[in-house]
């Protein structure tokens, strides 16, 4: 297909650049499969839309804060880098920008103090650099990261807002290693949760830790000439049972997000049997090839040519999102991160 096929207009005033005051009162659009309908609610009800049985599948990856601000030490000019992971040895891969070509043996001094050494330049803006500070490395980038917010997201001054710890993470993050939040799960609330319980509703975890490819756009003509990243994920035994017993007992698999998506058509196999899952994972759904995990999704408004869009559609179907889309535009919908959800049913 050709990737055109997934672009639109998005008015730049659509675009959240904070989130809604209260979590679960973002709006929600219900996309109906079988009817092609589709209905304005409010995300707190989500609850009312699920029935018994029901499994909700929630990413709980938790951002780490990635995104790395300081200066070169040998010229005083300004860095930028992004933290990936860290390597056997300690030492960390970053992609970094900054004028001029730094070499490997130099410095770099982080707002707070840090000073990383650039060890090994490793192409594509790439680096290996290693902290000069023994201390475990998600504490070093507690104290001295920021949030790494997507770059359509701006703020004063280039630094965080001081809700963004709290408001760019899920409510139910437990396991560090994204450099960008599943913000589907972003809505949640225990209140929620409380409601899905009350109702029959199951909720299991899965984990996927998003990289920074999430926001790349796909260039190719073609959607099936795009290569997607790949990404650490993992479905526990326990998991993979609950899944296999949810739909012959009349449930569905309600995936929250993208990313528990992938995690979830990863794990199964044609016959539609989950099996546990470590291990990274570069797959890449979209129309043509069959979901087979999924039966719902909770999921927010993507960005024109992504991934992300195209997957939506490997679900729903190409015309149907593309009608949804352009009544989130009309009805002016909150886009990306800190937007608005959709329910496709």
């Amino acid at each position: 297909m050709r990737t055109e096929d997934f672009d639109f207009h998005l008015p730049d005033d659509l675009i959240a650049q904070h989130p809604n005051d209260r979590r679960d009162r973002s709006r929600l659009m219900v996309v109906r499969r079988d009817t092609g309908a589709i209905e304005h609610r409010v995300f707190d009800e989500l609850p009312g839309l699920l029935r018994a049985g029901d499994l909700l599948v929630r990413n709980d990856s938790r951002v780490v804060p990635a995104r790395l601000l300081g200066r070169r030490e040998e010229t005083g000019g300004r860095w930028e880098g992004l933290y990936l992971s860290e390597r056997p040895g300690g030492a960390w891969e970053l992609m970094a920008q900054t004028r001029g070509r730094p070499q490997p043996g130099e410095a770099i001094v982080l707002d707070g103090g840090l000073r990383l050494e650039l060890v090994e330049r490793l192409g594509g803006g790439h680096w290996l650099a290693r902290p000069l500070d023994p201390r475990p490395s998600l504490e070093l980038l507690d104290a001295f990261g920021h949030v790494p917010l997507p770059p359509y997201i701006y703020r004063d001054g280039g630094g965080d807002d001081p809700t963004d710890r709290e408001r760019y993470q899920t409510v139910y993050a437990r396991s560090p290693g994204s450099v960008a939040a599943p913000t589907a799960g972003l809505h949640f609330t225990p209140e929620v949760f409380d409601r899905l319980d009350e109702r029959g509703v199951g909720v299991a975890d899965v984990t996927l830790h998003v990289g920074p490819g999430t926001f790349r756009p796909i260039k190719a003509d073609r959607i099936e000439d795009h290569q997607l990243h790949a990404e650490w994920a993992a479905l526990t035994p326990d998991v993979a049972g609950r899944l296999n017993s949810a739909r012959p007992s009349g449930g569905r698999v309600v995936a929250v997000g993208t990313t528990a998506t992938r995690v979830l058509e990863t794990c199964v196999d044609p016959s539609g049997t989950f099996r546990p899952f470590t291990g990274q994972t570069s797959i890449y759904l979209r129309p043509g090839v069959p979901v087979r995990g999924v039966d719902a999704l909770v999921t927010n408004f993507h960005l024109p040519r992504s991934s992300l869009l195209v997957l939506v559609s490997a679900l729903a179907g190409v015309d149907l999102v593309r009608e949804a889309y352009a009544e989130a535009v009309r009805r002016r919908y909150r886009f990306y991160s800190f937007g608005d959800a959709m329910l496709i049913l």
